[in-house]
């Protein structure tokens, strides 16, 4: 065989071994594939969106220190799972409690505070973003620029039924962000304090004036805010799969369009707005690059808004 070299003196050469095969995927299973990919996806985002539509609505802040709290949980997870070598079954329960503990700190020594002293919605806003800032720098401090991966990351997906192809972990975060999902929303109908917090929502001086300590519970929405953050944090390392010191960042905006898609302060809203951001988010994929899938969902977000200005289940200063 002769070949001709050209100034760079080197030559790229392909030898084939056997005859070549094309594998081709058709649409509908590609369409299939990237909605269960997008129906995990907007579960876990769910649970992160779950919290920042809880602390808005008892609050009225948004706070957009929240996307630590995800990179929070898979830092956690990843300390307890491969710096202490504890199986994740053990590892994850510790991430939530220390999650929690961390929502108590920051609601006791910062934003309680703060709201003590009077300070407008702008002013929270701000200190929300400075925090951010904070904890944000502080992970790359002690990580780096690395990306690091949690005990199980990267499984072999399994052949279900035609196209669907999941690992045992994507199974276990769908069931886990399932039933969480559900819990919560049980917790906000049901339970006395679920009932305080959408009371709340809706009046917090006529809430305090029938005998609802306020404070309570609103340390109570930040313990339980910061808690599904930091789960949505793991579950979101391994969906990647990998986790940064970024991580959380990377997914904050469309944390904020599955709420505002929702409706402003509406928990079930933000859970319904997030399934539909993660599966467009996913689906967008099989027309736009990879680099530009997260704009077809704010588009979306624009079409919908002008449509209907407060979300698809909003109402005004509601939580539930």
């Amino acid at each position: 065989m002769e070949r001709e070299f050209g100034q760079t003196n080197t030559a790229n050469v392909n030898f084939f071994l056997g005859v070549g095969e094309r594998v081709t995927t058709s649409f509908v299973d590609q369409f299939v594939e990237r909605l269960i990919n997008g129906l995990n996806f907007g579960l876990l985002l769910g649970l992160a969106s779950l919290g920042v539509s809880l602390i808005f609505g008892t609050t009225g802040l948004t706070n957009f220190a929240h996307a630590e709290a995800v990179t929070f949980g898979a830092v956690m997870a990843f300390l307890f799972g491969v710096g202490f070598a504890l199986p994740m079954w053990i590892a994850l329960p510790i991430v939530v409690v220390l999650a929690a503990v961390l929502g108590w700190l920051i609601d006791a020594g910062l934003w309680k505070p703060l709201r003590r002293r009077g300070l407008g919605l702008v002013q929270l806003m701000i200190v929300s973003i400075g925090l951010s800032f904070a904890g944000r720098y502080t992970y790359q401090f002690f990580m780096g620029g690395d990306t690091y991966q949690l005990p199980g990351a990267g499984q072999t997906k399994l052949q279900l039924w035609g196209p669907i192809r999941l690992s045992v972990i994507d199974m276990i975060s769908m069931g886990v962000s399932a039933v969480l999902l559900v819990a919560v929303a049980v917790w906000l109908l049901k339970s006395r304090t679920g009932k305080a917090t959408r009371a709340i929502s809706d009046n917090p001086p006529l809430a305090a004036a029938s005998g609802i300590n306020v404070d309570r519970v609103v340390r109570i929405v930040w313990m339980l805010s910061t808690a599904l953050a930091a789960i949505a944090g793991v579950l979101w390392a391994y969906f990647r799969p990998g986790l940064r010191w970024d991580m959380g960042m990377q997914i904050l905006l469309l944390i904020f369009a599955a709420v505002v898609l929702g409706g402003l302060g509406t928990a079930f809203g933000a859970m319904v707005g997030a399934i539909i951001v993660g599966i467009l988010v996913e689906i967008s994929t099989l027309w736009l690059p990879s680099d530009l899938k997260y704009v077809g969902a704010l588009v979306v977000l624009i079409a919908i808004l002008l449509v209907r200005p407060t979300g698809l289940l909003g109402r005004k200063e509601r939580i539930g």
